[in-house]
């Protein structure tokens, strides 16, 4: 039963959490909770109490406390069936202990312990939604879509993500050890040091003078602000008025509803920029642009891949349907759906999922992600030398140019800055295309 006093105090700084799974890395930031519906609608007509199926409860639970081969407290079994209540919904259902709920209120802050990954359920198994950049997960090369089979040697299969997650976690600077299959392949271990995960929300450089990179991780409370801050100091450091814009989504879990729409409203200057449909009448909303476009109205290309869930969805979504910039890469996560966090008594919490979301058209994202328009898979760079080839001007004797400039040799081989866009083929595709817009747009 909702402890009513507390869930009305804490109305206005619980969130409407839309961020990937309960998980090991940073938490989604919770947003105002809705309200209770007013008296007489659906969600608050009482129904007569399953009274035969509350007999069979009460008779499983004495028949267990009977015959178990240990001795188990009412306590234990009560919470139990509270959490199997939750995680047979869906997979973002939860219900929330108080340590869990406290990390979930802490998260906000995007700092957090743990090794710094996103997980789901899938087929029995946990499965990696994705790394958060700069953390013991990242740097130990794990990607998602990689399948944790075992934790310290223990069998994941069959285990509910609360569980797996429980075990992952633990005191920081001791040693874990995952389990991973990844594309099917031959399981391999990785051994990870739990560590404080500091999340910067966003990353952005010139890729090029006039070409801006700007890469969010993952959305927590200040992000819209800082990619405000990030749109300036490129601007800035341009010296004028930027040829092109890569938005990097990829492996991006998501986060807090209110900052995906403030990043897409940084872009655009009106209409529509997500809604939300549920039960109750609080779970329906709808965000729209407020006019102050930061961006000039350059080109973009937005860069996603199968990490890219929930908010990262919603504002890929947004840019897609209002035709603002040219989605690249791979298909999506698909997370569509919204989650509300409720509290009980004894700071203990629901996780429970209200609504889902859609994208100004109409789209719902559920189990089907979003589409890039240009579709671009990882790919390994390896770089050319042009020292491998004599050109004209290296022949003793040729000929200057008629029309004046200095002479074009063979490259001395001196080594460029290290970029990016050196290593990352999505990401030196993004800029090509942006490239080849530029030149077509006269800018």
């Amino acid at each position: 039963m909702l402890h009513l006093s507390r869930l009305t105090s804490l109305a206005l700084t619980i969130a409407l959490v839309i961020g990937a799974p309960l998980a090991f890395a940073a938490q989604p930031a919770p947003a105002a909770a809705p309200a209770p519906a007013p008296a007489g609608t659906a969600a608050t007509t009482k129904a007569p109490l399953p009274l035969e199926e509350l007999r069979t409860f009460a008779e499983v639970m004495d028949r267990i406390k009977a015959a178990y081969v240990e001795p188990v407290d009412d306590k234990t079994l009560l919470e139990n069936a509270i959490k199997g209540m939750l995680s047979n919904l869906d997979p973002h259902s939860a219900y929330l202990g108080p340590e869990d709920f406290a990390e979930l209120q802490e998260s906000t802050s995007g700092e957090f312990g743990g090794l710094g990954i996103e997980v789901g359920a899938e087929d029995g198994f946990i499965k990696v939604v994705s790394p958060i950049d700069d953390t013991p997960a990242s740097k130990a090369g794990i990607q998602a879509g990689d399948f944790i089979v075992k934790i310290n040697g223990a069998p994941t299969r069959g285990q509910s993500m609360t569980e797996a997650v429980d075990k992952m976690r633990g005191k920081l600077g001791q040693k874990i050890t995952l389990t991973l299959v990844r594309d099917g392949g031959t399981p391999f271990d990785v051994t990870l040091v739990r560590a404080t995960i500091q999340v910067k929300s966003v990353k952005a450089q010139l890729l090029e003078s006039g070409y801006a990179y700007i890469r969010i991780t993952q959305f927590q409370v200040k992000t819209g602000e800082e990619v405000s801050k990030a749109l300036a100091k490129l601007r800035k450091d341009n010296g004028k008025k930027l040829n092109g814009i890569v938005l990097d989504l990829r492996n991006n879990p998501g986060g807090v509803l209110q900052a995906a729409v403030e990043v897409v409203d940084h872009f655009i200057t009106k209409g529509l920029i997500v809604y939300t449909k549920g039960r109750i009448a609080n779970s329906e909303l709808r965000f729209s642009a407020t006019g102050k476009d930061e961006s000039e109205a350059v080109p973009m290309v937005v860069l996603i891949n199968g990490g890219s869930a929930s908010a990262s969805e919603i504002v890929a979504g947004a840019l897609q349907d209002h035709k603002r910039a040219v989605l690249m890469g791979t298909t999506s996560f698909g997370k569509g759906s919204v989650q509300t966090v409720l509290p009980l008594n004894n700071d203990r919490a629901l996780k429970i999922t209200t609504a889902l979301y859609f994208t100004p058209n109409g789209r719902s994202i559920q189990a089907q992600g979003i589409v890039p328009d240009i579709e671009v898979r990882k790919a390994k760079i390896t770089n050319e030398q042009d020292g491998d080839y004599f050109k004209e001007a290296d022949l003793q004797g040729h000929l200057g140019n008629g029309n004046g400039g200095a002479d074009k040799p063979t490259s001395s081989g001196s080594k460029a800055k290290a970029m990016p866009q050196n290593d990352d083929y999505q990401l030196a595709q993004a800029l090509s295309l942006l490239k080849g817009l530029s030149i077509t747009s006269g800018r």
